[in-house]
C-alpha cells in the first residue's frame, strides 16, 4: 500500500494566502512575529507591502486588523492559538465580535500535537472561547484539500471567523478532484448505521482508520466530518442521532465547549435523544513531549476510538 501524504494545515494556510494573494489585493496579512512558524512568510515573500509583523504584541495585531476590515481590506490575523484565542480575546471580543468585522483570525499550532513546547502553548481551550463570541464562526480543518478550500470559503465570507490550524503533518484523505467546502455543512465520508463518529480537526482521520477497524468486526459506523463547529450542522447531527442511534465526537480539544459540547447542545436543542461518547483532552493540561505520544498518552487515537464505540455499543 502507498504511504499517505501528510502535510500541515498550517502549511496549507501559507500557500492558500500567496495564491489569494494574488487573486485580491484587498488580502492583507498580519502576523506577532512568528511568521516562518504560521507559514505566513509564504505571503510575506510575494506581497511583502501587505504583510504586517505586528512583533509579540498580539493584542494589538488584532486591533489593526479590526481597523484594516474597517476600511474595507480582508486581513488574516496569525499567530499561534494560545497568543491569538488566549492573550488577544479581549480585543477579538470587542474590536472583532462587536462590531461584527470582517477579521480572519487564523490560529496554527492548536491543541496538545504542539508536542515540545508543553502545557503553556497547547491550547485546548480555543474553540471553547471563539465559540462564546456572538456572530463568530469557527472553523477547524481535517486536511491540507479542506484547509485550502477552506481558507479560500472564509475569505469570500463576510464577518468574523476563527479557523484552527495545526503544527503536525496530517493525512491527506480528501480528494481534490472530487472535495467541495461549504461552510456549515457536514461531510459524510463513511456510511453506517450501528453507530456515528463525528470528528474534525486531526481527529478525522482517525475516525476513518476506527471505522475501518470496525467494520472488519461487522461495526458500521457513519462518518462525518464537522469542519464548521459554529455554525454546527444541526441537521446532520440530528439525522446521525436517529438513524445510528448513538454517537461519539473526537477532538483535539478539552471536552468542555468544542465538538462534544457543540453536539450536544444541538440535540437537546432539537429534542433528538441518543447517547454521546467524548474522544478529547479530558480536562487537563497537557505536558511537554513528541506530539504522536501526546496523543497517545491523552487518548486521541483511532484505538481508542474503537474501545468508545464498542462502549456505546455494549461490546
Amino acid at each position: 500500500m502507498a504511504e499517505v501524504k501528510k502535510i500541515a494545515t498550517r502549511e496549507s494556510y501559507g500557500r492558500t494566502l500567496a495564491e489569494l494573494g494574488a487573486e485580491n489585493d484587498r488580502v492583507v496579512v498580519l502576523d506577532a512575529d512568528l511568521a516562518e512558524s504560521t507559514k505566513t512568510a509564504v505571503f510575506q515573500k510575494a506581497f511583502p507591502e501587505r504583510h504586517f509583523d505586528c512583533g509579540i504584541a498580539e493584542s494589538n495585531m488584532i486591533s489593526i486588523a479590526a481597523g484594516m476590515a474597517a476600511a474595507g481590506m480582508i486581513p488574516f490575523a496569525s499567530s499561534f492559538a494560545m497568543f491569538a484565542a488566549g492573550r488577544a480575546y479581549e480585543q477579538i471580543r470587542n474590536s472583532v465580535g462587536y462590531p461584527h468585522l470582517n477579521v480572519k483570525i487564523c490560529a496554527t499550532h492548536a491543541g496538545i500535537s504542539v508536542g515540545e513546547d508543553g502545557a503553556t502553548h497547547q491550547c485546548i481551550e480555543d474553540i471553547a472561547l471563539m465559540r462564546n463570541i456572538p456572530g463568530m464562526v469557527v472553523v477547524s480543518p481535517a486536511d491540507d484539500v479542506e484547509a485550502s478550500q477552506a481558507i479560500r470559503a472564509i475569505a469570500d465570507y463576510e464577518g468574523p471567523v476563527y479557523m484552527r490550524l495545526g503544527r503536525l503533518p496530517v493525512p491527506v484523505i480528501n480528494d481534490p478532484e472530487n472535495y467541495h467546502f461549504e461552510l456549515g455543512k457536514a461531510v459524510t465520508l463513511r456510511e453506517g448505521t450501528d453507530a456515528t463518529v463525528i470528528a474534525n480537526g486531526l481527529m478525522v482521520a482517525e475516525a476513518v482508520a476506527a471505522a475501518e477497524r470496525l467494520a472488519q468486526e461487522g461495526i458500521h459506523v457513519r462518518v462525518l466530518n464537522i469542519h464548521t463547529i459554529k455554525p454546527i450542522d444541526e441537521e446532520a447531527v440530528c439525522a446521525a442521532c436517529r438513524e445510528t442511534g448513538g454517537i461519539v465526537t473526537a477532538e483535539e480539544h478539552n471536552v468542555i465547549g468544542g465538538l462534544y459540547s457543540a453536539v450536544c447542545e444541538s440535540l437537546l436543542k432539537n429534542g433528538a435523544g441518543c447517547k454521546v461518547l467524548p474522544v478529547a483532552v479530558m480536562d487537563e493540561f497537557g505536558q511537554s513531549g513528541p506530539a504522536d505520544e501526546l496523543l497517545e498518552l491523552y487518548g486521541l487515537t483511532a484505538d481508542n476510538i474503537v474501545a468508545k464505540v464498542k462502549t456505546l455499543l455494549g461490546k
